[in-house]
């Protein structure tokens, strides 16, 4: 069974890419691809990253260097630091996340592969931004090979 679903899914994705997905009958195995084709038949709401959103994060640091550097605790710079780092919390949590979900599960149903211990901070963080997508339930179905929202 295992054998007739690789071949299955190699005939779609001779290149082993996902994810994968069927649109008009015609299967796509590029990320970007999806993401373009999905973007101009469905464009509310749209999955381009706006340009708002492309340097989220970069600030962190000079912030953080502003507050540390701070000698009046009513001048903002706190604030602004929360608001980076707000931001970027928002950015990892819908972004960042669900990626690392979708590697996981591809990765170790495909390759027998899974992060290695030589990069325990990824490990922690994956697990513990995990297991906090309590209101995204996914599940991984072996059978179909496909991963669906529950």
């Amino acid at each position: 069974m295992t054998l007739l679903v690789l071949r299955r899914f190699l005939s779609i994705s001779p290149e082993g890419k996902v994810p994968v997905a069927k649109v008009d009958d015609k299967w796509i195995a590029d990320s970007d691809v999806i993401t373009q084709t999905v973007e101009e038949k469905f464009t509310d709401p749209s999955l381009v990253t706006p340009p708002e959103k492309a340097s989220v994060g970069s600030n962190i640091f000079s912030t953080y260097i502003g507050f540390l550097r701070s000698k009046d605790a009513n001048d903002g710079t706190e604030q602004a630091l929360l608001n980076e780092l707000s931001a970027f919390n928002d950015y990892i949590k819908e972004n960042v996340g669900p990626k690392l979900y979708h590697m996981e599960i591809a990765l170790g149903h495909y390759k027998k592969w899974s992060v290695p211990d030589s990069l325990p901070l990824l490990k922690t963080y994956m697990k513990v931004h995990l297991s906090l997508l309590n209101c995204i339930k996914l599940s991984f179905y072996e059978s179909g090979l496909n991963c669906s929202v529950l």
